[in-house]
């Protein structure tokens, strides 16, 4: 059998919340919070899955002062 290979979290487009809190030192709980808010820019659903789009919140961070 062929081993997945490993993406560094900085080159993924989308990455679960756990990887998300992980690379932004944000809590999970939080992370999926403001996920949860309707129209959310950083948000992609596949199926019931929620994955976090790398670019977008890096965006969403570096414009808010307070989360």
């Amino acid at each position: 059998m062929e081993k997945k290979k490993e993406i560094p979290i900085w080159e993924k487009a989308c990455m679960t919340i756990e990887e998300a809190a992980v690379y932004s030192n944000i809590g999970i709980n939080k992370i999926d919070e403001l996920a949860k808010k309707p129209r959310c820019p950083f948000v992609l659903y596949v199926g019931r899955k929620k994955l976090i789009k790398r670019k977008e919140f890096e965006q969403f961070i570096s414009e808010n002062i307070e989360l």
